[in-house]
């Protein structure tokens, strides 16, 4: 079966929630379309297909759609705007300069409407004023057409093509409405109070959408390569790994890499919430995104630009709305039935209760019916609920903890059970040499000879501290053979010996009797020539954080903090009995970290989520196993952050507890919004259909509550510290 290929799209223009949802509906019902999402909060649009021979006339067919569904809307590819502002900025010359035209005629009919309702309004209330029969329906009528034509006309062409349940077609019938009973004053103002709460709301979601662009302003321009001739500045992605880049002073740093020379300090604040300087200098690594303090650097380049940290971190953060929270589906789904019922409530109760009570006017229940129409719009929830997520993801970030999903977000509410690796989690996995015990003849230094030259070909932090505590020049002509044991070790042929350095299940599977090492710390062992040849103590250090990482995780109501660690069982028990862990297994092979982790699943007390942490590349089947999975984003192997839900990016698990604390004020302002939006309308539901509510009530409950409810969706963007 063929790869799917997806690709993004900027909606510019996109102001209305439903039109995302018309726009998601129709795109992904053409043909070949096998997925289509629109995020409104950062108004994208995401189309996934199997069948990339016809991609061209898929993007053809989808760029008619939109300009049939909502024309005002442009769309531009991603790929050709990475930039959001330079989306924004890149349509044609004709829509570019035909925006201003269409803004300033709205402003102005809106202001000439408003004169005209004033002049209506003098006109009622001065009964001296000398005036035509005619007159004050003129008045008024010219002011809701000035100030609501541009409503008519959308409601007109969305019942063309069956999109009669919008709020266009209920501001429509509603007013009109009023106009047929003879309610000429209300009937205006219905319309201008819609529209001024219209322009009032769209700011909102405006501000919003730049603060949470604001948080991650943090993508290169431009990139600084040295070459013969001298410095050129490029686009970030045209530089190669191993090219030389030059940052000045006030630069972002736009890959990442290793410094070849200068010394500075650099701002990380936007990447790890950090606010304090990093000093760097020759042989430091740096992270793209990062900016220059003072000094001059020189840098090699590590990664490609799509590989670095800047891009991984606007990928995570842009790409959020693709994994809908439980809460965000259920509102979704919930407004689709939710304005019909209400619509055809309003119908019934025009109709029915003037045929059966007596006495009862056709004109005082088509009020009430108007009143139910103007409030049925769920306009509130549809906008604030994936705002509230996406601020309190945008929030999280600028704290240096990235989450993936409003899904994962909102797992965090309710943590039941939190699971810990060591090496590089609760420790710093800096480790050094403490000591040396040969056997067989050898000294120490001939001992750590052989372990030096068996973990010549790994990266992992033992293999490196014995490299660093052996402080010579490997001779990589002696070295051969090389395989590296899953788990356990490598095997290699240093010169003319054969040699085996790992843990004991290696000594076990290999039949070599080999003691058991008393100190506290992790013991490779080695043989040579099949024969036991000694071991080595490599010790770690805790990390500063690590026990307030279990406290706040306490405090936060955690039932249980586990470890599940690939070190000896001595070593575990001591970093648990430190930190105050509940329990520790030891001594595990990647895949039975992910059978103790379905264990813990069983056992759990309650349906809230199993969280494990990690960094190593042989975590990344318990985070992809966990309910969520977080990984060390700054130490972290890139296999971990793939495989993980959550990246914290200043490797600090204390940072766990503060996810926990965002995603629960999140979660407090959806349910604030939910509960104030449903009450309101409920109540002037009711009051309408009692007769004690008139539009101005109701379209307070329409545009009035949307307001509110994206003003308080804004909060969720503002750290927390309690």
């Amino acid at each position: 079966m063929e790869a799917a290929l997806k690709r993004e799209y900027i909606l510019d223009n996109l102001c209305c929630p439903k039109c995302a949802a018309k726009i998601e509906k129709h795109v992904g019902a053409l043909e070949g379309v096998s997925r289509a999402l629109v995020d409104f909060s950062v108004q994208k649009l995401i189309i996934e297909t199997r069948d990339s021979a016809r991609w061209d006339d898929i993007m053809t067919r989808t760029g008619r759609t939109i300009k049939r569904l909502e024309p005002s809307i442009e769309l531009h590819d991603v790929a050709l705007f990475p930039n959001r502002e330079t989306a924004g900025a890149a349509g044609t010359a004709k829509s570019a300069d035909s925006v201003p035209v269409k803004t300033g005629f709205r402003r102005t009919s809106l202001i000439l409407g408003v004169a005209l309702f004033v002049l209506g309004m003098v006109f009622d209330y001065t009964p001296s004023i000398p005036r035509a029969p005619f007159m004050r329906l003129a008045v008024f009528l010219a002011s809701y057409i000035l100030v609501g034509g541009e409503v008519l006309i959308k409601a007109v062409k969305n019942s063309t093509r069956g999109e009669i349940f919008d709020e266009n077609f209920l501001m429509g019938i509603a007013t009109i409405g009023a106009f047929v009973i003879g309610e000429y004053p209300e009937g205006a103002a219905v319309m201008i109070f819609y529209r001024v709460g219209e322009a009032f709301q769209n700011y909102a979601v405006g501000r919003s959408r730049k603060s949470i662009s604001a948080l991650m302003d943090i993508r290169p321009d431009y990139a600084n390569l040295k070459t013969a001739a001298g410095l050129e500045r490029v686009s970030p992605e045209k530089v190669q790994i191993g090219d030389l880049i030059v940052v000045k002073p006030g630069e972002k740093i736009p890959l990442d890499g290793v410094v070849t020379e200068g010394f500075s300090a650099l701002d990380t604040s936007a990447l790890t919430g950090e606010s304090l300087p990093r000093d760097v200098g020759k042989g430091s690594a740096v992270l793209s995104g990062s900016i220059n303090k003072s000094g001059l650097l020189t840098i090699e380049t590590s990664k490609s630009f799509g590989e670095s940290t800047v891009s991984k971190i606007l990928n995570l953060v842009q790409n959020v709305g693709n994994k809908k929270s439980v809460t965000e589906n259920f509102i979704t789904k919930f407004a689709r039935y939710y304005t019909p019922a209400v619509v055809f409530s309003a119908v019934a109760l025009a109709v029915l209760p003037p045929l059966f009570i007596p006495d009862a006017s056709f004109a005082e229940w088509i009020n009430r019916a108007l009143v139910f129409l103007v409030v049925s719009c769920p306009c509130a929830l549809v906008i604030s609920i994936p705002l509230s997520f996406f601020g309190g993801i945008g929030g999280a970030s600028r704290n240096g903890i990235l989450i993936k999903g409003s899904n994962y977000l909102e797992a965090l509410t309710n943590v039941d059970t939190v699971v810990f690796d060591k090496t590089g989690t609760l420790t710093k996995g800096a480790f050094r040499v403490t000591k040396i015990v040969p056997a067989g003849g050898l000294t120490e230094e001939r001992l750590l000879c052989y372990a030096a030259h068996a973990e010549s070909h790994s990266n992992h932090p033992i293999a490196l501290s014995i490299r660093n505590a052996y402080g010579k020049d490997l001779d990589a002509e002696i070295i051969g053979a090389y395989e590296e044991i899953a788990g356990k070790g490598v095997r290699v042929r240093v010169g003319e010996d054969a040699v085996l350095a790992g843990n004991a299940k290696l000594f076990e599977a290999e039949r070599i009797a080999v003691p058991v090492a008393g100190e506290l710390g992790t013991a490779v062992y080695l043989a040579v020539n099949g024969e036991y040849a000694g071991y080595i103590i490599i010790s770690d250090e805790l990390k500063a954080d690590s026990k307030q990482a279990v406290e706040g995780l306490r405090a936060m109501g955690v039932k249980r903090i586990a470890m599940l660690t690939g070190d000896s069982k001595a070593v575990g028990e001591s970093i648990a009995n430190q930190i105050g862990l509940d329990s520790v297994s030891a001594e595990l092979l990647p895949h039975q970290k992910v059978e103790y982790l379905e264990a813990l699943e069983q056992s759990k007390s309650g349906p809230g989520a199993l969280v494990f942490v990690g960094d190593g590349i042989n975590d990344a089947p318990s985070l992809a196993r966990s309910d969520v999975g977080v990984a060390m984003g700054g130490v972290g192997s890139d296999a971990a952050i793939e495989a993980a839900d959550i990246v914290l990016m200043t490797d600090e698990p204390s940072k766990i507890a503060g996810a926990i604390r965002i995603a629960r004020k999140t979660r407090n302002i959806v349910w604030q919004n939910i509960v104030f939006a449903l009450s309101v309308k409920g109540v002037i539901l009711v009051m309408g259909a009692l007769g004690m509510a008139t539009m101005w009530e109701a379209v307070f409950g329409d545009v009035g509550v949307s307001l509110i409810a994206v003003l308080n969706a804004m909060r969720a963007m503002r750290p927390s510290n309690r």
